[in-house]
């Protein structure tokens, strides 16, 4: 049966969404015997050999570029926001991780206008700050002072939130004269290289049956990472972007039997505010992008 190109992309969201869901639960399992810099570093090391065999049919087209620096600090942010990102995974429950981690794209606001120069509109400004607004209400500010609702979990997932964004902007400049599969060899590669120094200060060998899931975690992770990017080329950003919020519904699922977390109404709340503003920001985007595509060269 042929698909259209929207319910092709959607099938590859929803398996993104379910290969994060997997991969998050592994790192909340592993936590408490593996540090995140180690899991980030079985991660990448999972990604560079999933990749090799590609790599290897043209080597020199992969690593082919105009631009290092840029490419060197994508991947040193890139890895720096797993290492807390997977922190946070490990210390909050996933519901309450992965509503944090949606804040990325009101990260992307600011910096679309001072890093990218691109104009930004009151309603987009609007839309993030009402996004920041559900974050507020999700760590419950005054209910025990500062340390209470903003701990090292909490304050570790919305830096990574804000790095991605970095390396989101990062891609959208390199992506002028870069093919996807240059950034993710250099993403990968790279970012193997920066998590060994990191991960040397908590080293401990695995065992063989954890050495499995460690494995297993990295080989997900970067499955997930491509088929988010399947769905993305796909089908419309528009159409994608909600079901990409379906990962929220699988944490919670997952938290739920696995961990036996309950989310709170306070996360719930905020969660859905924040998952509002940001699709509106996606939407606004595309029909700022429909529009200018419309326009007579």
């Amino acid at each position: 049966m042929t698909l259209t190109p929207n319910l092709r992309g959607a099938v590859w969201m929803l398996a993104s969404a379910v290969g994060f869901t997997a991969m998050t639960t592994l790192i909340k399992f592993l936590g408490d015997d593996y540090p995140a810099a180690l899991q980030t570093f079985y991660r990448q090391l999972a990604g560079v050999i999933v990749l090799l065999p590609l790599i290897a049919c043209d080597w020199r087209g992969a690593f082919r570029t105009t631009r290092p620096g840029i490419l060197v600090f994508r991947s040193s942010a890139g890895v720096l926001a797993l290492i807390l990102g997977f922190y946070a995974y490990q210390k909050l429950p996933l519901a309450d991780a992965n509503a944090l981690s949606f804040t990325r794209t009101l990260w992307l606001v600011p910096l679309a206008a001072f890093v990218l120069r691109e104009p930004i509109g009151p309603l987009r400004i609007g839309a993030a700050l009402v996004g920041f607004l559900g974050v507020l209400i999700m760590l419950r500010p005054g209910a025990g002072g500062v340390q209470a609702w903003l701990g090292w979990p909490q304050a570790a997932a919305l830096a990574s939130s804000l790095l991605f964004a970095l390396t989101i902007t990062g891609m959208k400049v390199m992506t002028r004269d870069h093919s996807p599969f240059v950034l993710l060899v250099y993403a990968a590669v790279l970012g193997l290289v920066f998590a060994i120094p990191p991960a040397l200060f908590v080293w401990r060998w695995p065992t063989w049956p954890d050495l499995g899931l460690l494995a297993a975690m990295g080989v997900i992770g970067t499955f997930t990472q491509g088929a988010y990017i399947r769905g993305m080329q796909a089908g419309e950003a528009a159409v994608m972007a909600p079901i990409d919020y379906t990962r929220l519904v699988f944490a919670v699922g997952a938290g739920f039997l696995l961990f036996h977390e309950i989310p709170k109404p306070a996360t719930l709340a905020g969660a859905a505010i924040v998952v509002a503003s940001t699709l509106f920001i996606s939407w606004r985007e595309h029909q700022l992008s429909k529009r200018q595509a419309a326009q007579p060269a």
